[in-house]
């Protein structure tokens, strides 16, 4: 199975279980905004972080676990096989479609309490995107789905992308049509906003390694 802009596509496993790339893996596990619906797979965060990463000398392998329609319920089911990567490092971006839906606040904070628990137990790091939603679902809704991020984020100690979209929300020049999903120029923007946080994370990472190999 392997994950494409549109869902799943058949040529599978090889993205995630290339033994040949010995490099340390970072997943991008997430709905359509991982995915990269609407544009090209090269010009979606995943692929754009990636470049980004070589860039800076990151010897990261970055996977597109994106599904387009993804909710946490989703995720739930599907981390078991994004495990079977063997991530160094999870960038978690759900629940914007558990919200769009309006669904259970608690459900969805069960789910990514769960998928944040899994990820855990197999020794990775987990980066916890956060979301927001139109103003159009009323307050104590918006407040209480916005707080779900920031309050996982506490409890289980992980490091935060306080708003995926930073920057990118509400903005046509970097929203296709759907006022939804980022262009091209817009995915340059979170990734760069993803870099603020994953960045401090590879560092101490590297710092632990060298520690603990007693390298210099």
């Amino acid at each position: 199975m392997i994950l494409t802009v549109f869902g799943l596509h058949t040529a599978g496993a090889n993205e995630l279980s290339d033994s040949a790339d010995t490099r340390s893996r970072i997943v991008a596990f997430g709905d359509s905004l991982t995915a990269g619906l609407g544009v090209n797979r090269d010009d979606a965060y995943p692929a754009q972080l990636q470049r980004r990463l070589d860039e800076l000398d990151y010897r990261y392998r970055v996977i597109n676990a994106g599904v387009s329609g993804e909710t946490t319920a989703g995720g739930l089911r599907r981390t078991p096989w994004v495990l079977g990567s063997k991530p160094d490092v999870v960038i978690l971006e759900l629940g914007g479609n558990d919200g769009l839906r309006g669904l259970s606040l608690e459900q969805t904070t069960h789910n990514l309490s769960r998928i944040i628990e899994q990820l855990r137990q197999a020794n990775t790091t987990v980066i916890l995107a956060g979301m927001k939603l139109p103003p159009n679902y009323g307050q104590d809704y918006i407040r209480g789905f916005e707080a779900i991020y920031p309050n996982l984020a506490k409890h289980y100690n992980l490091a935060l992308i306080p708003f995926f979209l930073e920057g990118v929300a509400a903005l046509p020049a970097l929203n296709q049509a759907d006022g939804i999903h980022p262009t091209k120029e817009g995915y340059r923007i979170v990734v760069e906003q993803v870099l603020n946080v994953l960045g401090p994370v590879l560092r101490a990472r590297a710092r632990k390694s060298q520690a603990t190999h007693g390298g210099s």
